[in-house]
């Protein structure tokens, strides 16, 4: 299972994440993190299981948890298939076919967003 940990500014210089993970014995397989002066965001994958302990283990600690059961949406009557969204997704979701057509492998997903930040068009979107 996939989550978003997200540490606002308040908190984001302590080790609330290697605390939690001290705490419960969770391991977590950290995809994509983004940390500023102003908050952090992680991307992680955990499993089943596991939410509700390391859940609980954040969330104490002042951070919010998302569980990211969706893959990106695409909507294919807007998109314009300029490929924006190939050069910046770390997974490779997005590629092209022999004929040139968008191809989207939900599978590979991680849902870190930053497709949707580089299209165009707004035919990309997560629901989270």
């Amino acid at each position: 299972m996939k989550i978003r940990i997200i540490i606002d500014q308040d908190i984001v210089t302590r080790p609330i994440l290697a605390e939690a993970i001290l705490e419960t014995g969770i391991p977590l397989n950290i995809a994509q993190a983004h940390f500023d002066s102003t908050a952090g965001e992680i991307i992680a994958d955990i499993k089943d299981t596991e939410y509700r302990i390391i859940k609980n283990a954040l969330v104490s600690r002042g951070a919010e948890v998302l569980k990211l059961d969706t893959p990106i949406n695409w909507d294919e009557e807007e998109c314009v298939e300029c490929g924006a969204c190939i050069s910046v997704c770390p997974t490779k979701v997005f590629s092209m076919d022999m004929e040139w057509n968008l191809k989207v492998d939900n599978t590979k997903c991680i849902q870190c967003g930053t497709c949707i930040e580089m299209c165009p068009h707004d035919a990309l979107s997560l629901d989270v």
